[in-house]
């Protein structure tokens, strides 16, 4: 089996997360997945395979008989897709000898188009695979799983020597709970790898700090007839909270190592309101003081409406990995010569958001981040290049092996 085959069987279970269950895991349906990858780890033969109260799927591989003293290496995705855009009934669709051109989806009439999505020229001649255009693909992180799944195949068939292989399937990551109750001293693994990330060969080591921010209005209601003087309107407020931030800070107009401010939900009434924001940046100083600039903004607003009420519930939600991968940078060295071994040139950009590994690194494990073969993560537009998922496989094995020698 290909780890295109895997991939195709795990899309089709539903997986969403869920923001505001409370529950852990966020979502039932994500058990549904677990169960399934514990079972074909058993099948394959690996060691203590088995999903935890906290739907975390964990197996191991042994070290051949010789290598037991090469450094465990753990291998990690995640098994729940983002809660932004419809997770449930996809169908992958197969674009054999992709031309290179706009996609047109069979549902819903949408296209994804070269002119919003430049890289796709450098796909043709090989298998696209989005979904339908009614939901987004799961790629992000089901290629993952798949590619670590046909890695732990080809390491139990063949005879490649190799130290202790950790492997692990966390739920939750699209809501930053994926490694809330992962036991990183049971994993075992000196060192590790998310395999979450876009275009094949990509290694990422940095990523945003970040943290989230809701702002509760309780406005003053009346009737508007007679509402002069006496009416505070949560959603006029809302404007204004917003309008004190950085127009041009925001996701739509930063790239790179640019921080952002981004309001990613707004419901309410005139006589209650509430937002949800994340906050953005690689700069840890720059970090603080974005959340500052959001108190501030807040509290000079709240001062304007004294009869109103606003509240600010602000957290942080993960830091920049970079400080925990510069003393093992052998991480991203190994990554880079897993790449040229496959013939990929690699490519290390910083993360423009985050993943398990960056609190899996703060929690003393370290943990770059992979590509996958995916792109155009959380909505109908996504895909993923059936030979780059085939290529990410040998590039995993290469790690293996560098880590063993």
């Amino acid at each position: 089996m290909s780890a295109t085959e895997r991939f195709l069987r795990y899309a089709k279970i539903h997986t969403t997360s869920d923001e505001v269950s409370g529950t852990t895991p966020s979502s039932a349906c994500q058990w549904d997945l677990a169960k399934v990858l514990v079972r074909e780890l058993e099948d394959l033969g690996l060691e203590s395979p088995k999903v935890d109260e906290h739907c975390i799927v964990t197996a191991f591989i042994p070290a051949t008989p010789g290598h037991e003293d090469a450094p465990a290496i753990g291998f990690l995705a995640h098994m729940d897709t983002s809660p932004s855009f419809s997770g449930r009934g996809v169908e992958p669709v197969l674009h054999e000898h992709y031309d290179g051109g706009d996609v047109a989806l069979p549902k819903e009439g949408r296209v994804i188009r070269v002119a919003d999505f430049p890289f796709l020229p450098a796909l043709a001649g090989k298998t696209l695979i989005t979904a339908d255009g009614s939901t987004l693909l799961g790629a992000d992180d089901k290629a993952g799983i798949a590619e670590i799944v046909e890695m732990c195949a080809r390491l139990m068939a063949g005879d490649r020597p190799h130290g202790r292989i950790c492997v692990a399937f966390t739920p939750d990551e699209e809501i930053g709970q994926g490694p809330d109750h992962f036991d990183v001293a049971a994993f075992g693994a000196k060192y590790a790898y998310t395999v979450d990330g876009g275009a094949v060969g990509s290694i990422e080591y940095e990523n945003f700090n970040a943290a989230s921010a809701v702002i509760s209005i309780q406005g003053v209601s009346v009737h508007p007839g007679s509402a002069k003087g006496v009416m505070e309107n949560a959603l006029l407020i809302a404007q204004e909270i917003n309008a004190r931030l950085p127009a041009d800070e925001i996701p739509a107009k930063t790239e790179g190592y640019e921080g952002f401010f981004h309001l990613d939900g707004l419901r309410g009434t005139a006589a209650a309101a509430q937002m949800g924001y994340i906050i953005r940046d690689h700069d840890r100083e720059k970090f603080e003081q974005r959340k500052a600039m959001m108190q501030s903004a807040c509290g000079a607003v709240a001062a304007a409406h004294p009869t109103a009420k606003i509240a600010l519930d602000m957290k942080d939600s993960y830091y920049n990995m970079r400080e925990k991968i510069e003393p093992c940078m052998h991480l991203v060295g190994n990554a880079k010569k897993a790449a040229e071994m496959a013939g990929v040139t690699p490519t290390v950009e910083p993360i423009r958001g985050g993943t398990d590994g960056a609190r899996l690194s703060f929690m003393g494990l370290p943990c770059p981040n992979l590509g996958t073969g995916g792109f155009n993560f959380h909505g109908p537009a996504e895909c993923v290049c059936a030979e780059d998922m085939e290529t990410v496989v040998e590039i995993l094995l290469n790690i293996v092996k560098l880590y063993n020698e």
